[in-house]
């Protein structure tokens, strides 16, 4: 026909009316609960009654350019002349409370920068029994959060930790040491080695820290406070057959006593 193949384009299609609706709907799920991956968000998609399939929700996030937020920095970062202890879990079953505490560090972002957080649990219970912050990732807010919950609680059978530096430090290993407590250390890329911490962090980032925003550290402290309170004191678990932690902990104390 004399017509030059360059020369013709095809009409791009308009995006249809449903995606644009369901544009604005991920939209609107997003800005609320920005921590949300695609799976989430078609969930509360399908509970407001839009029936839709992950494939189409991830397609549309990609295309806005949206994806969940997580945390991503390693903090875990060892120091080769530390010496690494043995991973002491494995097959251990865990039957009561201050049997194993495990422990752990976590950012947070404020307005302008980041801050640290550490944290120690007892994995029976998943009470959280200390947490501090820090502007820096030193060993010395890991010491003070380890003799508070050592001068409030007792002391584990067993305590916790990756192999980052805080942890694997002579000042650190020595406090464990002097309250004959065994050390146990994950294996080298084996993040659900302590998986309990993990979702302590997790249940945080989502429940508090991803829903505000903190000018300062002084802030960003009560809020936490607030929300390790109630995690402790009134979240129930349904690993713990809907009982808070602090229930778990001082019934099993009590048990511990009278048998």
């Amino acid at each position: 026909m004399g017509v030059r193949r360059t020369s013709v384009y095809e009409k791009k299609k308009g995006k249809k009316l449903d995606d644009l609706k369901l544009e604005e709907l991920i939209m609107k799920t997003y800005l609320r609960f920005p921590f949300y991956g695609y799976r989430r968000i078609r969930e509360d998609l399908i509970e407001q009654g839009h029936n839709v399939n992950r494939k189409r929700v991830r397609r549309i996030m990609h295309d806005l350019g949206i994806r969940a937020i997580y945390p991503k920095r390693n903090l875990s970062i060892p120091n080769k002349q530390h010496k690494k202890y043995p991973y002491l879990l494995r097959g251990l079953k865990i039957e009561h409370v201050n049997q194993v505490w495990a422990s752990d560090i976590t950012y947070i972002r404020l307005k302008q920068g980041v801050i640290y957080l550490v944290a120690i649990i007892d994995i029976f219970s998943r009470k959280v029994l200390s947490w501090k912050l820090s502007n820096t990732l030193d060993r010395n807010f890991c010491i003070e959060a380890l003799n508070e919950a050592l001068c409030k609680y007792g002391k584990p059978e067993i305590f916790n930790t990756d192999q980052g530096s805080q942890f694997t430090s002579i000042e650190f290993t020595q406090v464990l040491v002097k309250h004959n407590i065994k050390i146990s250390m994950n294996g080298k890329g084996r993040a659900l080695d302590n998986v309990f911490m993990e979702r302590t962090f997790r249940s945080l980032k989502y429940e508090e820290v991803y829903l505000n925003e903190y000018d300062n550290m002084s802030e960003c402290r009560t809020f936490i406070d607030n929300y390790f309170l109630f995690f402790n004191q009134r979240r129930k678990h349904q690993s713990l057959r809907y009982k808070t932690p602090d229930a778990v902990f001082h019934e099993n104390i009590q048990n511990m006593k009278v048998g």
